[in-house]
């Protein structure tokens, strides 16, 4: 599958400010990721620590936290994973699952889908 990007909205969790970016769409990842500092600068914490496995196979334990995301007329409160400095933006799977969106890899953008129930 090629890589796109999508504009989203991280916001703080009163949902008052809001600072947009443009993100790759990373089914291959699990959470939303974008530098701590930006969730540090609206007020986001850490509510625990979870083990990740990094494409090169370097594994770290890596702080997460909950806040609100936009994207495609989406609002969804969802994990987040406070990724190192200059590290890009991902959106990831389980953001996507909560906001019933796919990926359609040849026209590379974002699509409705039904939840499943079976």
């Amino acid at each position: 599958m090629g890589t796109f990007s999508v504009q989203i909205e991280i916001g703080d969790a009163n949902r008052e400010r809001w600072v947009s970016m443009d993100a790759l769409v990373d089914t291959g990842a699990t959470m939303t990721s974008a530098p701590a500092s930006l969730f540090q600068e609206l007020g986001i914490e850490p509510v625990s620590k979870q083990l990740f496995e990094f494409a090169q196979g370097e594994v770290r334990l890596m702080d997460i936290g909950y806040t609100w995301v936009r994207f495609e007329e989406q609002e969804i409160l969802t994990q987040v994973l406070f990724n190192e400095e200059g590290s890009p933006p991902l959106l990831g799977a389980i953001a996507l699952e909560n906001a019933f969106m796919g990926v359609d890899p040849v026209a590379k953008r974002l699509i409705p889908v039904r939840g499943l129930m079976m």
